[in-house]
């Protein structure tokens, strides 16, 4: 069954998890590199992701605060 949208929760989550929400027909390791492309390529989202807070760019997971700024810029997955 997919998530409906409006199941999506604003919250911590590992960044392979989230990005296999974005992509799901890839496997983990090929979903995170697409975010991550995703994310390198737009330099305002990398900025806001991991220069405004206090978390890293090396963390597993995505915070709270930075999963409500990648739906801000690449939608609700």
């Amino acid at each position: 069954m997919e998530k409906r949208q409006e199941d999506f929760q604003i919250r911590v989550y590992l960044k392979t998890e989230l990005a296999q929400l974005y992509a799901p027909h890839l496997s983990p390791e090929a979903a995170l590199r697409k975010m991550r492309k995703w994310i390198h390529r737009n330099p305002e989202l990398y900025h806001r992701l991991y220069d405004e807070g206090n978390e890293g760019k090396n963390e597993q997971a995505y915070s709270k605060r930075q999963v409500g700024i990648i739906v801000q810029y690449l939608d609700t997955p």
